[in-house]
């Protein structure tokens, strides 16, 4: 990829969590368009330096495990340490489930998704805000879900924690808004490293996700859901804080009809 001097985020460095495919990929590679540099955080080693080498020297990858409060306070200090400053702080990393009813699922589950989902973002965010508080400026965006607003079934852990996580990004942005600092959800719709281990094991879920959604289809995470992303941690977004944003393609309007069959 080409890196550019100017942009939107020209001379802004952002973290993205589980930024080696999907969703945080696409954010990363946006970012790095419109000028940012970009701490590439990720589990995964392979993905992880493959995004480096491919976004090229406005990026560096760091191995993390976003349910760590010690590895999401060191990526934090590590971005201020390579380039000064954060500015910015994407919470998006996930690592996949299955499908099964609330009653079924294990309580190692429940405490791995609210670990992943919930307090390692909220780590990341504490450690953000004390970086973005001196400088005067920040910008949270955590990706939210869905599945916790239309009540997914099969997913009870993922939707418990995402939901979580949009309360805290409401509260964080009602007690930080003094120091400059924005906060916002984005609810996606589209098709991710994790959609797509759902949809391997259930295909007549993708096919009726895509029936169901009023343009016909789920999103691409670097044409529809990165746009977003960007807009929401450039100076577009300075009055806009607390908010959760649909980008899904009107999936939400009506809710979610199907249901899976789930064994009891």
């Amino acid at each position: 990829m080409t890196n550019l001097a100017a942009g939107q985020l020209a001379g802004r460095v952002a973290i993205i969590t589980g930024a080696g495919d999907g969703i945080g990929r696409a954010v990363a590679e946006a970012f790095v368009a419109e000028g940012a540099r970009v701490l590439l955080a990720e589990l995964n080693e392979e993905l992880g330096q493959q995004a480096q080498r491919d976004l090229g020297d406005q990026t560096f990858f760091l191995h993390s495990d976003a349910a760590s409060q010690a590895d999401n306070e060191r990526m934090v200090q590590e971005a201020v340490n390579r380039w000064g400053q954060l500015d910015i702080l994407v919470n998006n990393a996930w690592g996949g489930g299955t499908l099964s009813r609330a009653e079924h699922k294990a309580p190692e589950q429940l405490a791995h998704a609210v670990a992943l989902g919930f307090t390692g973002p909220w780590w990341a965010m504490r450690a953000a805000y004390r970086q973005m508080r001196e400088r005067g400026y920040g910008r949270i965006i955590n990706m939210c879900s869905l599945n916790g607003v239309n009540a997914h079934m099969g997913t009870f852990e993922y939707n418990t924690a995402k939901e979580a996580l949009r309360a805290a990004t409401r509260s964080a942005a009602r007690e930080w808004a003094p120091y400059g600092i924005t906060a916002n959800a984005i609810l996606p719709g589209a098709k991710t490293a994790a959609s797509r281990a759902v949809f391997a094991a259930n295909p007549q879920l993708e096919v009726m996700a895509n029936a169901m959604n009023p343009m016909g289809r789920l999103g691409d995470p670097l044409q529809d859901i990165a746009p977003v992303a960007v807009f929401l941690a450039s100076e577009g977004s300075r009055y806009l804080t607390g908010n959760s944003l649909f980008v899904d393609g009107g999936g939400h309007i009506n809710g979610v009809a199907w249901a899976p069959q789930l064994e009891d």
